[in-house]
């Protein structure tokens, strides 16, 4: 038996014997598998191409802070296996939906076009996400771009016996898939029971669900074997992710909500498609969100669009306040939580103001690892922050590097303190003038006038703190 004690031989040695080395056990992640319900160690098909799959936005509407949530926990991942990987290592998918019904309702309800819908929401997609500081993925297809694929995809399954043609539609046969509702734990009786199903009287049974469909003259389609048509909306992620990522992937994302039926009619296609081959070896759901209390609504008038706060707060700062709940739990999303996220992340631009990122600190990324546990990271981050502003550099420079994982941090602080609300016309010389005349007040001791002033300045709506490095205004909710 040969024991190698030199670091480096030794290292090489495990590889040849496939053992885990030193730092990739401490690099482990864990993450919740929906598809086994419990926590699983990662690892990748190939280390050098971590492959990531996620269900993006289907673009005739602003995206709502919900949305918002979901793709930012998608992002945490894509940062975290980019930090455990390398950058250069990482292959992250996420995709844009634009053939869907709704979309084609919203151009007829505004008496527009299709591409103008898609193209306007697109860009507003793509300029709220990244208000939110989410990374672009390596790629995002578009579906109509996938067209042939997906017509190649249903072909297949009909000539399996997988598919059948009924006047015009290609049906995908739910009881040709022994192992469909796997994913979403479900028997059959019970998805029929659970789930608002098409009722149509070409179909064989209720589940059976449409992987093609007939297109009106004045409707979007394409030439197929089948007629003039469009396909349906499970299909498309099918053929994007393959063609992306291949048959079988590492990681498959999305809201709890897309589970059943959305996921799952994906596997059902996807692994019959491929002699039974697994779609993605994990699958990763974020949980619900609501807001002030309430699960969010339009009828309830609590319907809230990224496009929409991003003009009344940071995007750090409703980025932070949507970490502090773990991804896969409930979270409720307010005002003051945005408020409170806005204040502590005012002390972190404060205690790393000209500060460089130095190392990743590992209690935090220990919390990382274990399932993307950023609360239990953020407790941690509080931790460094209160040693910062004690005056210990090693740790101001390890929050900042800490936080810059997590999306936080990204901005110089005078540029994070020059933020304001669009729309907000402020006098800030004046702002200055009344906190230097009430400072005099207040040092001749002529309280009246310093409350006068600070009542004044409580009218522009502008709240001021002392505090031991002078006084400091902020914008009042």
């Amino acid at each position: 038996m040969l024991v190698v004690t030199a670091n480096g031989n030794r290292l090489k040695t495990d590889a040849l014997l496939g053992r885990k080395t030193p730092q990739e056990r401490d690099m482990e992640i864990q993450l919740h598998n929906t598809a086994s319900r419990k926590k699983e160690v990662f690892t990748p098909i190939d280390p050098s191409n971590v492959r990531v799959y996620a269900c993006g936005p289907t673009v005739y509407d602003y995206a709502h802070i919900g949305n918002g949530r979901s793709f930012l926990t998608f992002d945490l991942l894509f940062r975290l296996l980019r930090h455990v990987y390398g950058e250069d290592h990482v292959t992250y998918v996420r995709n844009i939906t634009d053939i869907d019904d709704k979309i084609m309702d919203r151009a007829q309800q505004r008496e527009t076009t299709i591409a103008d819908v898609t193209r306007e929401t697109t860009e507003a997609f793509f300029a709220d996400m990244a208000t939110l500081g989410l990374l672009e993925p390596t790629h995002q297809p578009r579906a109509t771009d996938y067209v042939d694929g997906m017509i190649e995809m249903i072909g297949g399954l009909v000539e399996k016996g997988n598919a059948y043609l009924a006047e015009g539609h290609v049906l995908f046969e739910v009881k040709t898939d022994k192992n469909y509702g796997k994913l979403s734990n479900r028997s059959l009786d019970d998805m029929i029971a659970g789930a608002r199903v098409e009722v149509a009287p070409y179909k064989r049974d209720p589940m059976d669900f449409v992987l093609w469909k007939p297109s009106a003259d004045d409707q979007p389609g394409w030439d197929s074997p089948w007629g003039r048509g469009r396909p349906g909306w499970h299909l498309e992620c099918s053929v994007m992710s393959e063609a992306f990522l291949g048959q079988t992937f590492d990681i498959h994302a999305g809201g709890v909500d897309l589970i059943f039926p959305h996921h799952e009619n994906e596997v059902a296609q996807s692994t019959c498609s491929h002699g039974g081959a697994a779609m993605a070896n994990y699958w990763i759901h974020g949980g619900f969100l609501q807001v002030e209390g309430e699960k969010m609504s339009k009828s309830l008038g609590n319907f809230k669009t990224v496009h929409e706060l991003v003009k009344e707060w940071p995007g750090e700062a409703m980025r932070l306040h949507i970490m502090t709940s773990h991804y896969r739990q409930g979270m409720n999303f307010s005002a003051d939580g945005i408020k409170e996220a806005k204040a502590i992340l005012d002390r972190w631009y404060r205690v790393t103001a000209g500060v460089e990122a130095g190392a990743v600190d590992e209690a935090f990324l220990t919390c990382l690892l274990d399932d993307i546990n950023v609360p239990g990271g953020l407790a941690e981050l509080h931790r460094l922050a209160g040693e910062a502003g004690k005056g210990d550099a090693e740790a101001a420079r390890s929050l900042k590097a800490s936080a810059n994982l997590l999306g936080l941090l990204q901005l110089e602080t005078k540029a994070w303190e020059a933020w304001r609300p669009e729309g907000l016309d402020l006098d800030e010389a004046r702002i200055a003038e009344l906190i230097e005349a009430r400072k005099a007040a207040r040092a001749a001791k002529d309280f009246a006038e310093s409350d006068r002033i600070r009542d004044e300045l409580k009218g522009m709506g502008i709240a001021i703190k002392d505090g031991p490095e002078g006084t400091t205004w902020e914008l009042m909710s």
